[in-house]
């Protein structure tokens, strides 16, 4: 049952309805994050591409939750967005302010300082996120996939522990996983934790690791049992604290897009971490990795067709302006045909990745068609991101313009969460090949 925001005495008892708002009572503190400069009876015409009403996750709460946030995104994201890039980071200050108006790891139950919210709360803010600029993936990452790791599998020690911090902002998360010579085959992965007493001895580097600078808390991949056969049985998750003797950052790696999301090097020489900090039971970390990237690779999904959306709508309104030969490009047949095709394509994404968040949310088993929707959206938005630069011509190699950056952005999609390749890999073995 919904339940008011502790502070809000205008919620109805058995209806749940909010008679100072006029809405459906939300759970814990979303009645608070919709309070955010806004008035509830607006009912939004949502201009850009993918956000109509009638996707199957959404409902109108998701919409006023939706202007909220992009309001909040406007007034404390937007504007600070460049300097973010040049700096090399989202600033822990914004990080906060997320944590301050609920808008981190909002699924997280509300004993844990959440607001146990349904995961469509987690969709609207991944896309509005990627809205602003695709550097803002960090905090996805964080709210979507390290978080429920630990709301799956941690002990209530655990999740009283850390989950309140990461859902204020306090403790920024992150997850290790590759190393520099072990990427998609995680089982081969060569860090080790050897059992000391009531620590584990870690020693091993990782490397690519999204939020690595700032992280707080790191869920690591190791090995706790290098000889056991198959080997991914060896594999065990162990958090790791900022402050663990052993453990230290290695180089800030300069990249060639997504600029403002740090992304590091980890390496654990003789890192002592208490034995508590196991997640879940020893061995047991490869089927857990297994049942949490259905997760992960949707996210990449739903960014990579955001950003298509975003740099198809930019397109639009460039080609509608620029004029060559006396009229605006938008008239010549090409460029007509250029952004058929490109929205045509973008449509059909968002319908089949809008059919997989409803999966999703009623907690269908969907590895197949999410691998399918991982390689083939992000494999279209860097087409559409090719075909959008050649629209804005010289412009479009321009800093200046946004689509420069959309542009260098999208690439990692198809590599990051499982490459294109072991998504066509996954199909095929389950299709029986």
């Amino acid at each position: 049952m919904f339940q008011p925001f502790p502070s809000c005495n205008n919620c109805s008892g058995a209806e749940n309805y909010c008679s100072a708002r006029r809405f459906l009572a939300l759970p814990g503190n979303i009645c608070r994050i919709l309070a955010f400069g806004l008035s509830l009876r607006q009912r939004l015409l949502f201009a850009s591409w993918g956000e109509s009403m009638e996707h199957l996750y959404l409902k109108e709460e998701h919409l006023i939750f939706r202007s909220a946030l992009r309001k909040f995104l406007e007034q404390e994201a937007v504007s600070y967005y460049d300097q973010w890039e040049k700096e090399g980071f989202v600033p822990r200050s914004f990080w906060l302010k997320m944590g301050s108006q609920g808008y981190l790891c909002p699924d997280v139950e509300e004993q844990y300082g959440g607001a146990g919210a349904d995961w469509g709360y987690a969709v609207v803010i991944n896309e509005e996120l990627e809205r602003v600029g695709s550097s803002m993936i960090g905090i996805g990452l964080h709210n979507d996939i390290v978080v429920p790791y630990l709301t799956a599998f941690g002990t209530e020690e655990q999740k009283l522990r850390w989950l309140p911090a990461c859902a204020k902002g306090e403790l920024i998360t992150a997850i290790a996983m590759t190393e520099p010579g072990a990427g998609s085959d995680l089982a081969g992965i060569k860090t080790i934790a050897v059992r000391d007493g009531d620590y584990y001895i870690l020693n091993g580097q990782k490397t690519f690791i999204t939020n690595g600078i700032q992280a707080d808390l790191v869920l690591v991949a190791c090995k706790t049992d290098p000889k056991a056969v198959p080997a991914h049985k060896g594999i065990s998750l162990i958090m790791v604290e900022r402050d663990s003797p052993g453990f230290s950052r290695g180089r800030k790696l300069d990249k060639i897009g997504l600029n403002a999301q740090d992304t590091a090097e980890l390496i654990f020489e003789d890192c002592r971490v208490p034995a508590g900090n196991l997640l879940g039971q020893e061995g047991g970390g490869f089927k857990y990795m297994m049942q949490k990237l259905q997760q992960e690779r949707l996210l990449v999904s739903i960014t990579a067709l955001v950003a298509a959306e975003e740099m198809l709508k930019l397109t639009i309104d460039y080609v509608k302006t620029r004029e060559a030969f006396g009229q605006p490009i938008s008239k010549f047949q090409n460029t007509q045909f250029e952004i058929a095709e490109m929205a045509s394509e973008v449509a059909v994404g968002r319908a089949f990745v809008d059919q997989l968040i409803a999966g999703h949310m009623a907690h269908q088993d969907m590895v197949t068609q999410v691998s399918m929707a991982k390689w083939w959206v992000s494999e279209m938005a860097k087409r559409v991101a090719a075909r959008c630069l050649q629209l804005h011509g010289g412009y479009g190699y321009m800093e200046e313009y946004q689509i420069a950056r959309r542009y260098r952005d999208i690439a990692v999609t198809s590599i990051y969460a499982g490459s294109s390749e072991i998504m066509k890999t996954i199909i095929a073995k389950n299709l029986g090949l």
